[in-house]
């Protein structure tokens, strides 16, 4: 069967992805970001109450964000998909 979308219609779904896969780069990095900054206290043998509070409110803030972009970009597609 042939594919009846448009190139510009391919084109802004090929964006759309390449926003979500660019949001979950973004957000992983600083997860990870937090995640080196709480190793690194501990093994300089820092205090770590302000990088594990930082990360308890930091990261989870950042996966609901992801969360809600995700969702989003998966409706979007999807309502598009049965247009």
């Amino acid at each position: 069967m042939a594919d009846r979308r448009s190139a510009p219609d391919r084109t802004v779904r090929a964006i759309q992805w390449a926003m979500a896969g660019v949001a979950v780069v973004f957000i992983g990095g600083i997860i990870t970001w937090i995640t080196h900054l709480i190793r690194t206290a501990w093994r300089l043998g820092d205090v770590p109450s302000a990088s594990i509070g930082i990360s308890i409110v930091a990261i989870p803030v950042f996966l609901t964000l992801l969360g809600v972009i995700l969702y989003v970009i998966v409706g979007i597609l999807g309502d598009r998909g049965e247009q």
